[in-house]
């Protein structure tokens, strides 16, 4: 596949542009920055704006999938508006691209504990992540409102962060997934290795998938 991977210098977005290389995949890695993720060998890096509607046609055309790996800023500031906004520009220029699919990094604060409460709604849900996970929830909201580009939305677990890969973890839907001690929780390099599959397997449309131990 040619991959374009908007956000790629992030932490999941370096792993997963280090997993999509070394399935023999291309990967056109997008950053403002314009550099290759660190330890991705065999990327290409280029310089790019996902709130540009007019650069993400530009740069995504010819290609076979659009990720966002983009996420809200954690500098205090409400990130609502202009993230929700960065994400309308786009979907506009997946649109203007030709490239019918789109593969986004989610959050884990929309993802459902019983029937009807999300994560970011119950008690004890960090206030630091507060905001960021309403904001990754109201692009999911967004998202399901598309009917005219074949996405895919990956949560992680409750928990992530760099770790092992061991290729070994549960595929879920819209509920939060837990072990057998009650966490939630998957390395960076494994959430990347099912968000790669779901790349090549193409086994969801137009839904929220999710990934944990």
């Amino acid at each position: 596949m040619k991959i374009v991977l908007f956000g790629a210098t992030g932490m999941i977005g370096t792993r997963i542009a280090t997993e999509a290389l070394s399935r023999g995949h291309e990967v056109t890695a997008v950053s403002r920055s314009g550099r290759a993720p660190e330890g991705a060998a065999g990327g290409t890096g280029v310089s790019g704006d996902a709130a540009d509607a007019k650069a993400v046609a530009e740069l995504a055309a010819g290609h076979d999938v659009v990720v966002s790996a983009v996420s809200p800023p954690r500098d205090g500031s409400d990130p609502l508006e202009p993230f929700t906004a960065l994400y309308a520009a786009l979907l506009d220029g997946v649109r203007a691209s030709g490239v019918q699919r789109l593969a986004v990094v989610g959050g884990a604060g929309s993802l459902l504990v019983g029937e009807d409460t999300k994560l970011v709604h119950t008690p004890g849900f960090p206030e630091i992540y507060k905001q960021e996970a309403l904001t990754h929830d109201a692009v999911l909201t967004s998202l399901r409102t598309v009917d005219d580009l074949d996405w895919v939305y990956v949560s992680p677990a409750a928990e992530i962060a760099p770790g092992e890969r061991t290729g070994t973890f549960r595929l879920g839907g819209d509920h939060l997934l837990s072990d057998a001690d009650g966490r939630s929780r998957i390395s960076a390099e494994d959430y990347a290795v099912a968000f790669v599959d779901e790349l090549e397997r193409r086994a969801t449309s137009r839904a929220r998938i999710t990934v944990a131990y």
